[in-house]
């Protein structure tokens, strides 16, 4: 190879190598993206912040691990203590109706969470407590970020009652 096709592929490695580099660098720029998965496990206590809405840290570029399609916390009918175990159940169709979409367990803290990708936006909800009662939402959901309205004045805390 002559000394000018040499300069030419040597050119066309290095616009390569740094375009590869900016690639690189777009999805690295979050602390941690969401090709993370975090998924709540029965019997597991890594989650924290009960009661918050898990969504304002899990999500693209934001300080959470992974970025959450559902989470949120599960109480008892006290309303004051946290479920240990158990699963929140997202249908197709009211009161446990149609297809179940997706299951996902509460830990030991009373949280539940999945970086899994599906469609929350009009699903119904359930809770199925660890002894296998079920209580169901009325309404489809509009988001996965259940603390975001279970946990102020006007909408009770996510519970077995």
């Amino acid at each position: 190879m002559n000394n000018k096709n040499e300069k030419r592929m040597n050119w066309v490695f290095a616009a390569l190598f740094v375009s590869g580099l900016g690639f690189l660098s777009l999805n690295s720029c979050e602390k941690s993206g969401c090709h993370e998965k975090n998924i709540s496990a029965a019997g597991g206590s890594k989650s924290h912040n009960k009661g918050q809405n898990c969504m304002n840290c899990h999500y693209s570029g934001g300080e959470g691990e992974g970025c959450f399609t559902a989470a949120g916390t599960a109480y008892d009918a006290s309303l004051t203590t946290t479920l240990n175990g158990g699963t929140i159940q997202f249908f197709t169709e009211p009161d446990g109706g149609g297809t179940l979409i997706k299951s996902v367990a509460i830990d030991t803290k009373g949280n539940f969470y999945t970086t899994e990708s599906f469609d929350v936006q009009g699903l119904y909800p359930a809770l199925k407590t660890s002894s296998g009662n079920m209580y169901y939402m009325g309404s489809a959901l509009s988001n996965g970020q259940c603390n975001s309205c279970h946990n102020n004045s006007t909408t009770d805390r996510i519970s077995g009652n």
